[in-house]
């Protein structure tokens, strides 16, 4: 198993993994899994270990806004539908 890398050193890189993502959100790891899944979270996928790396900045800007949507009362396909609309405008 790697070792953790510091909260420091999380918060100087412009990549993440996802279990460092957790670290910085507080979100569950299954619920980053469905996000990333439902393209509502954006990465690349390393070649060796297959690992994605999510934009630090960009990731946790999105899971804020996903969060608050979610407090808003909106569904899971209302929220997709917002994220993809706002994606076309940039």
């Amino acid at each position: 198993m790697a070792r953790q890398r510091s909260m420091e050193a999380i918060l100087a890189s412009e990549s993440v993994t996802i279990g460092e993502l957790v670290r910085l959100t507080g979100i569950r790891y299954s619920t980053l899994k469905f996000y990333t899944e439902e393209g509502f979270l954006p990465f690349r996928q390393e070649e060796r270990g297959l690992t994605r790396r999510y934009p630090r900045e960009e990731a946790v800007h999105r899971i804020a806004w996903i969060k608050q949507m979610r407090a808003e009362g909106k569904t899971i396909p209302e929220i997709g539908r917002i994220l993809q609309e706002a994606g076309k405008k940039q």
